[in-house]
C-alpha cells in the first residue's frame, strides 16, 4: 500500500519513474480482466449489457423490426391519406354543383336498361342524367386549364366545351341517324344564341335596373363574323339544290362534295379563330380570363384528368341510350323527333353554359356571358358541324350541310337578330325578352311540325328534291 501510494503521488507530481512502469501495466491488465469477467458473468446471467447483446445478428433483428413497424405505419398513413383525398375529390366533383340532385338519374338509367324498363323511361332518365355530367365536364376542363397554361387550357376548353353534343353526334352517325345529328347541332346553336344569351340579358337587366350594362363589342363582332361565314356554308348547298332542282343523283353528289369542301374551309377558319383568340389578339378576350385568375384550382391535375375520363365515359353510355331510344320516346310522347333533337337535347347539353352565363349576367359581367354564349355557338357552327361532316365522310355516310329550308331559315334569322341586338355595346332586359321570345316561337314551330323520320339520308334527299320539283 505504501508503494502504491508512493507511485500515485509520484504520478500526481508528473514525475515518471521507469522502474515502476511494469507493475502499473500489470495492475491495468488485472483491472481489464476483472471488468471483462464481470461483463461475461453479466451476460451469462441474462443482463443483456455485454458482448452477446452487441452481436451483429441481434442488432440487425432489432433494426429490421423497428423498420417494419415504421413501414407498416407509413403504408397505413398513405392509405388513409389516399382515402381522404378520394373522398374530398368525390365531394368536390359530385356535390360541388347545384345540379347534383340530378345525379341519381345516371344509375337509374343504367338500371332501367339492364332490367328492360320502357324505352321512354330510359330516354328520360338518360336525358336528365346528362345535364349534371355536361356541367361537370366543363368544371374539370377548367381545373386542368390551371395547370396547363392559358394556351393549352384554351384549346382544351375549346375542344371539350361541347363534349356532350360531339358525343351524341358521333354516336348518332354510327347508327346512320343523320337527321338527329343535324337537328341536335342546329338546336345547340339556336339555344346558345337565343335562349342562353337571351335569358342572360334578361336576368342581368332585371338585376341591374339602375345601372347601365355595357360590354366590349369586339368579341361579339368576331363571333358574329364567324357565324355568318358558317351560315354562308349552310346556304350554298341549299341554294345549289334549289337552283338545279331536278332530283337527279348527280345533283345530290355535287351538293355532298360542296358540303365537304365547305367543311374543310370552316375548320380552317375555326383554327384561325383559335390562333386569333389565344395568341395574336388575346387582349380582346382578356375580360373573360380576369374572373378565372381570381380563383384557384381545387383539384390536382391527375385527379381532374381521371375524373374527366370517367365523366366522358359515362356521357358516352347515356348518349348511347338517348340515341337508341329517341324514336321510342317520340312515339310514346307524341312529340316529333325534330322537336326532341332540336329543343330538348340542346337544352340539356347547354345546361352548364346556361347556368354560368346567367350567374355572370347577375354580377354585371356581360363580357363573360357573351363569351360563354357566343363562343359556344361559334364552336358548334364552325367546329362540331364540319367535323361531323368529315367524320361521316370517313365512315362512308352521306351527310351534307343542307339543313333544309326551314332549319336554315331559322338559323339565319337567329344569327341576324343576335348580331343586331349586340351592335351598340349596351344591354337592357328588353333585348333579353326579344331573344327569348324568338327561341320560344322557333320551338313552337318545330313542336307542331311533324316530319317523317328515316335512317337513310338518300331517301330524305330524293324526297325533298321531288317536293321542290
Amino acid at each position: 500500500m505504501h508503494i502504491l501510494s508512493y507511485y500515485s503521488s509520484q504520478q500526481g507530481n508528473n514525475n515518471n519513474n521507469n522502474t515502476m512502469q511494469p507493475s502499473s501495466s500489470m495492475e491495468n491488465n488485472d483491472l481489464e480482466n476483472n471488468n471483462s469477467n464481470k461483463e461475461v458473468s453479466n451476460n451469462i446471467n441474462g443482463s443483456g449489457s455485454g458482448i452477446f447483446a452487441k452481436t451483429p445478428s441481434m442488432v440487425v433483428r432489432k433494426k429490421s423490426s423497428s423498420e417494419d413497424s415504421i413501414i407498416v405505419t407509413n403504408n397505413s398513413n398513405g392509405r388513409m391519406e389516399m382515402l381522404r383525398n378520394f373522398v374530398t375529390n368525390l365531394r368536390e366533383v359530385i356535390l360541388g354543383t347545384k345540379l347534383a340532385v340530378l345525379f341519381p338519374a345516371v344509375p337509374l338509367a343504367v338500371a332501367a336498361d339492364l332490367y328492360s324498363f320502357g324505352r321512354p323511361w330510359i330516354f328520360a332518365l338518360s336525358l336528365i342524367g346528362l345535364a349534371p355530367l355536361a356541367e361537370r365536364v366543363s368544371f374539370l376542363t377548367e381545373q386542368i386549364a390551371y395547370y396547363t397554361g392559358p394556351t393549352v387550357g384554351g384549346l382544351l376548353n375549346a375542344t371539350c366545351g361541347n363534349a356532350t353534343e360531339m358525343i351524341i353526334a358521333l354516336l348518332a352517325l354510327r347508327k346512320n341517324k343523320v337527321d338527329v345529328v343535324k337537328f341536335s347541332l342546329l338546336g345547340s346553336i339556336l339555344s346558345n344564341l337565343l335562349l342562353v344569351l337571351g335569358s342572360s340579358l334578361l336576368c342581368g337587366g332585371l338585376a341591374n335596373l339602375k345601372r347601365e350594362q355595357r360590354y366590349d363589342r369586339k368579341q361579339a363582332d368576331v363571333n358574329s363574323l364567324l357565324l355568318l361565314l358558317g351560315l354562308l356554308c349552310h346556304l350554298l348547298p341549299l341554294l345549289f339544290k334549289y337552283a338545279l332542282a331536278g332530283g337527279s343523283y348527280s345533283i345530290a353528289t355535287s351538293t355532298l362534295q360542296l358540303s365537304r369542301a365547305s367543311s374543310v374551309v370552316m375548320l380552317i377558319a375555326y383554327l384561325a379563330y383559335i390562333v386569333f383568340q389565344l395568341k395574336t389578339h388575346r387582349v380582346i378576350f382578356d375580360a373573360q380570363e380576369e374572373e378565372d385568375d381570381e380563383e384557384k384550382a381545387v383539384l390536382g391535375f391527375w385527379s381532374s384528368f381521371s375524373w374527366l375520363v370517367i365523366m366522358t365515359l359515362v356521357i358516352s353510355v347515356l348518349s348511347e341510350y338517348v340515341v337508341g331510344t329517341i324514336e321510342a320516346a317520340s312515339d310514346s310522347w307524341g312529340i316529333s323527333v325534330s322537336f326532341i333533337s332540336l329543343i330538348l337535347l340542346p337544352i340539356v347539353g347547354n345546361a352548364a353554359e346556361h347556368a354560368g352565363a346567367i350567374i355572370f349576367a347577375f354580377k354585371n359581367k356581360l363580357d363573360i356571358s357573351l363569351g360563354v354564349a357566343m363562343g359556344s355557338a361559334t364552336q358548334i357552327s364552325m367546329f362540331v358541324v364540319p367535323l361531323s361532316v368529315i367524320v361521316a365522310w370517313i365512315m362512308g355516310i352521306r351527310m351534307d350541310l343542307d339543313f333544309n329550308l326551314l332549319d336554315t331559315g331559322c338559323l339565319a334569322l337567329a344569327i341576324l337578330v343576335t348580331a343586331f341586338t349586340l351592335q351598340d355595346g349596351t344591354s337592357h332586359y328588353l333585348k333579353g325578352v326579344v331573344l327569348t321570345l324568338c327561341y320560344i316561337v322557333i320551338a313552337a314551330c318545330f313542336f307542331v311540325l311533324k316530319t317523317p323520320f328515316t335512317d337513310d339520308p338518300d331517301i330524305e334527299t330524293k324526297t325533298s328534291y321531288h317536293a321542290v320539283a
